[in-house]
């Protein structure tokens, strides 16, 4: 597309200001743009318009937690990462995801050394969704809560910052870094975490709420996958689950991200964290390399898994061994489960994981000056019809 073309959608509806409102869209170099101020103070008007025959217009998924997906895994997958990168980012378009994190679990050393400086940040568009920066879900968290991480991999924090670059070499690609705030040298870490930008979020922990609260004063923000690898929900002590309603600093917001896949978080379980939380609820696929296969049994590294019944097992047994749901099927289950509003659903892919990541001016909004990242979705049953990057259609079903 020439460069200062505006383009302008019409025949459709628009998520804006937290309303979904019949009205057009507008975009000029990969930016949304008001058409007031342009017809104004520039007398142009749109050099093509495209009729979206009736379709709901929204920001486009943002994933924060994804391990892999169409046979590739970002933590194992190492000797050719970059093309495995390239493959996810690819494949995501379908389901509506324009922005992700890829996730490395809990790995040695030299596996961190080895693939972060490859999974770099990058721009969207016909290759692929944008790369945000990577999740570094571990390796500082807590043996009793290590979930499918591998125990004898798991790291000391004890010497905070140096720690981290110990481990991880250097953090230039990191956006996210899950760790257990009760650990020692855990304050230093989120300290210096925070002053680098990089978004601490608290996960596969013991930590009870005390201890949860002192670490978002320490700068954490987030919360990995609420209710998974931590402590049950207590009436004594609530653990991680109480940051939901815990009294905060005004300028403080707690976010959590939440596996609304049918399968690892209980309807009423999102219910609860729905009601009392909204605006902190983030949905997140935490998608493992199965995610976009056929049914059946497909060798992933040195795992055999089966896909039935869109679930995936261990082959051979009835072992779960991960999420294969889409970030598009996430938003329909959410939105069914928690008996959420249209909007809501949809803010909780798009415009709370943008700020998360402080993003939330140009990702997750429709807003004037937003990077006209977005999909239209079926306005009924919200599956996905288009996906456009910078205002370029990158995937049409």
């Amino acid at each position: 597309m020439d460069r200062g073309t505006i383009l302008q959608f019409t025949n459709c509806k628009i998520l804006r200001d937290h309303v979904i409102q019949k009205e057009d869209l507008w975009v000029r170099d990969g930016k949304i743009i008001d058409p007031e101020k342009v017809f104004f103070d520039e007398k142009v008007i749109s050099a093509k318009k495209f009729d979206c025959l009736g379709t709901l217009i929204v920001p486009g998924f943002i994933d924060l937690q994804i391990n892999g997906g169409f046979g590739v895994d970002f933590s194992h997958n190492t000797s050719d990462s970059e093309r495995g990168l390239a493959k996810v980012a690819h494949g995501l378009l379908a389901h509506g995801v324009t922005s992700f994190c890829p996730t490395l679990v809990t790995s040695k050393p030299h596996i961190y050394r080895e693939v972060l400086p490859k999974l770099k940040p990058q721009q969207g568009g016909r290759h692929g969704a944008t790369i945000l920066g990577v999740h570094l879900e571990g390796p500082f968290i807590s043996k009793q809560k290590k979930g499918a991480h591998d125990e004898d991999t798991i790291a000391s924090l004890t010497e905070g910052c140096k720690s981290l670059l110990d481990v991880y070499g250097q953090l230039d690609n990191a956006s996210i870094v899950t760790l257990a705030p009760e650990l020692p040298g855990a304050d230093e870490a989120i300290q210096w975490l925070t002053k680098k930008g990089i978004t601490v979020s608290l996960g596969h922990s013991m930590a009870n709420l005390q201890e949860g609260i002192h670490a978002v004063l320490q700068g954490a923000t987030f919360i990995t996958h609420l209710f998974n690898a931590m402590l049950p929900f207590h009436h004594r002590d609530p653990g991680l689950v109480g940051l939901l309603s815990a009294d905060m600093p005004k300028d403080r917001t707690v976010y959590y991200g939440i596996i609304s896949d049918g399968v690892h978080t209980h309807p009423a379980a999102l219910r609860i964290a729905y009601r009392v939380h909204p605006k902190g609820i983030v949905l997140v696929t935490d998608a493992i390399s199965a995610l976009g296969l056929e049914a059946g049994t497909h060798k992933i590294g040195q795992m055999s898994v089966e896909i039935r019944d869109q679930k995936a097992f261990v082959a051979g047994t009835d072992t779960l061994c991960g999420s294969i749901a889409s970030m598009n099927d996430c938003v329909k289950h959410f939105k069914v489960a928690s008996g959420c509003s249209t909007v809501e659903a949809i803010e909780a892919a798009t415009l709370h994981p943008a700020q998360v990541l402080g993003l939330h001016k140009r990702k997750g909004t429709l807003s004037y000056g937003a990077d006209a990242d977005f999909v239209m979705l079926e306005p009924e049953n919200l599956s996905v019809l288009s996906t456009f990057i910078a205002g370029e259609c990158v995937y049409t079903k």
